[in-house]
């Protein structure tokens, strides 16, 4: 089979980073920035919540290739306002949206779980 092994699609090889940035040099006021071992899960989320931000002009991302497990991040904002600023109020945001819903989902599932002791 052509497809790599497993442990490749999570484990951060030795001298590989997370996240590589570099400047966008044919935009202004823009950055790519590269995301080793993760796939359009985290992809899209950062992406629809970089595109609720009013500073962010631009936010997209892909996926060079389907056994290549990283997409690839382009972030254009305002001037006054940094693609990194940007990816990190975005993560922020996103870390406390899903905290909400797990929080949400813990009560009603305790909700359900009562209901189902009385039926």
């Amino acid at each position: 089979m052509n497809a790599p092994p497993s442990f490749e699609s999570f484990l951060l090889f030795e001298g590989e980073k997370k996240i590589v940035v570099e400047q966008d040099t044919k935009v202004p006021n823009a950055a790519i920035f590269t995301v080793n071992k993760e796939d359009h899960t985290l992809g899209n989320m950062i992406r629809c919540q970089l595109l609720k931000d009013p500073n962010v002009l631009f936010a997209g991302y892909k996926q060079p290739h389907p056994l290549e497990h990283k997409f690839i991040l382009r972030i254009q904002t305002t001037p006054t306002y940094s693609p990194q600023d940007a990816l990190m109020h975005a993560i922020t945001d996103l870390i406390s949206e899903l905290s909400l819903l797990e929080e949400r989902f813990r009560v009603i599932f305790v909700y359900f779980k009562l209901l189902e002791k009385q039926i």
